[in-house]
């Protein structure tokens, strides 16, 4: 992943490959990379798209899913991201289009890499799940998830789909630093990984043992960092694919086998992206349609929202190096369609936490406290910790933020809250702020509490104070957030709440949100109930609703 490297920059052009126009680049067609999916027959050189009768405008998603690897199974695409600290960890999302995605399940199911990731002696924050490889072993039919955790440790995970059950495998005995995963011709695993030094590592045929490993390349000063290997066999070739963080991105080349020798070539440097406010878009993953179009899938640093997906055609020279298809020198805003549309299940909307589980798109600050929650015609929220810090706080549901503008609201009985309770909906990151009731002495009251921050090691620097309130009585309230997260000097959030779900009234300052790259992640909306004296009290989220303007 672009991990604890301060973005860099350096003075220099694209190179010339990568600087060709839409319409007057090479093309050439190549059948699907062995590391997922089935191989098809290379399909007829185009200057665009076959199916492109429509556009599609970037990013694709506006939310936050890093550290991208992205694979096809006959005609599914499915991407895997980081979470660090989130549970269930490494989402995976589907599309048949490359353009309209939803969320399919989770490869991490529990983040059972010790007490810390409980919030139990310890925190995990800007831990945990960093870049990790997806793929799909056509030989069994079976899905595979590599991932390195702490530095320390590289875990397999395994499923025959995306959706579950995930199996996590034995430790292996090697650490992968930001693996690539690929299943070769005669379905032998290979991983390449490294930070500047970069190496591939032959697996047993099982993937959980290593039998050979060899540093491949060495990347030149004049280059810096390169590291997120994504690992592929195009055409007979090897390509690993790599990013210069946070600005460039890099290809490697060997037509000799997995071990080398390789070439090197630029494929992006300090390239306009289509944010205003963002980065240049970088990492991520190469893939293929059914057709033999092929795009790059990279992210953007987009913060305070995060880093989000855009996506770009990539056509071929033909001595095989891939050229990024760009739009008056930039990374285009928008481009024709890969494929026809296909309707997926949508990524905003409302949640009524009907059950048995919460939906995929779900993910918790931490691992919750199972025994302490429940869903089914809504979410039920017992209080799981004695606490005033919002982030030690078990059972914090999150939701990421729709991008650029979003609203979020959650509709909250709260007659089982008991003294000294809290509840409420946060912006949540390591600069945070929530609306939501204080219950005291028999009184409910609606606050906005602010200035709840971090330090630099990701420990409690303030718990916040209470910047505004109100007495409210019933038993049910609603409360809202909208949020702009778009980069810049706007970057507000405002807190409103209603007694009838119909008119808002707003509570306290806007808040400003911090968009420090830092923390890695973007914001959250946050569901919490925590006790500042005892536990006992519960409250039940009837209703959430994401919406956009």
């Amino acid at each position: 992943m672009s991990s604890f490297h301060r973005p860099q920059t350096r003075r220099g052009v694209l190179a010339a490959a990568a600087g060709l126009a839409l319409a007057g680049a090479p093309t050439a067609a190549y059948a699907s990379p062995v590391r997922g999916g089935a191989p098809v027959r290379p399909a007829a050189p185009t200057a665009t798209p076959a199916a492109a009768q429509s556009s599609f405008g970037n990013p694709v998603i506006w939310q936050d899913f890093a550290d991208i690897d992205i694979i096809r199974v006959g005609d599914a695409f499915y991407y895997s991201a980081s979470t660090m600290h989130y549970s269930p960890g490494a989402p995976v999302l589907r599309s048949y289009d490359l353009v309209n995605w939803e969320f399919a399940g989770h490869s991490v199911p529990v983040l059972d890499f010790g007490p810390k990731y409980d919030l139990n002696g310890g925190r995990g924050y800007v831990r945990g799940i960093w870049a990790s490889s997806l793929g799909h072993r056509r030989s069994s039919g079976t899905f595979y998830w590599i991932g390195q955790i702490d530095f320390a440790r590289t875990y397999l995970y395994t499923a025959r789909s995306v959706e579950g059950p995930w199996s996590r495998h034995a430790e292996l005995g090697q650490v992968y630093y930001d693996a690539g995963l690929l299943f070769d011709d005669d379905d032998t695993p290979y991983v390449a990984y490294g930070n500047t030094q970069i190496s591939v590592a032959q697996l047993s045929p099982d993937a959980r043992t290593q039998v050979r490993a060899q540093q491949v390349f060495s990347t030149p000063s004049s280059v810096g960092t390169l590291e997120g290997a994504r690992f592929y066999k195009i055409n007979g070739r090897y390509y690993i694919f790599l990013t210069r963080p946070a600005n460039g991105q890099y290809i490697l080349r060997s037509t000799s086998g997995p071990f080398g020798p390789y070439e090197m070539r630029q494929l992006l440097l300090d390239l306009p992206g289509p944010i205003p406010g963002g980065g240049v878009p970088h990492q991520g993953g190469l893939v293929d349609t059914p057709n033999g179009d092929w795009y790059y899938l990279s992210f953007i640093d987009a913060y305070p929202g995060g880093r989000v997906p855009a996506l770009a055609p990539v056509t071929w020279t033909p001595d095989g190096w891939p050229v990024l298809q760009l739009v008056n020198g930039a990374w285009g805003a928008s481009y024709p369609s890969p494929l026809p549309p296909r309707p997926v299940a949508p990524m905003t909307g409302v949640d009524t936490f009907p059950g048995p589980a919460l939906a995929p798109k779900w993910e918790w600050n931490h691992n919750p406290d199972t025994g302490r929650f429940s869903v089914g015609d809504g979410l039920t929220l017992r209080t799981a910790t004695v606490t005033y810090d919002l982030y030690s706080a078990r059972n914090t549901l999150t939701h990421r933020i729709q991008g650029p503008t979003s609203t979020a609201t959650i509709e909250l009985e709260h007659g089982g809250m008991a003294d000294g309770d809290r509840a409420g909906l946060a912006m949540l990151r390591d600069s945070s702020a929530w609306i939501g009731l204080k219950r005291d002495g028999g009184a409910t009251r609606v606050v906005r509490v602010d200035g709840i921050t971090m330090d630099g090691d990701w420990n409690t620097a303030d718990t916040g104070a209470e910047v505004a309130g109100a007495a409210v009585s019933g038993g049910r309230i609603w409360l809202r957030v909208a949020a702009d997260i778009r980069p810049g000097s706007g970057r507000q959030a405002r807190f409103s709440y209603s007694t009838d779900g119909t008119t808002f009234t707003g509570l306290g300052p806007a808040f400003t949100l911090k968009n420090a790259w830092q923390f890695f992640m973007g914001y959250r909306y946050g569901i919490f109930n925590y006790a500042t004296r005892a536990l006992g009290g519960a409250v039940t989220v009837r209703r959430f609703e994401l919406a956009t303007p």
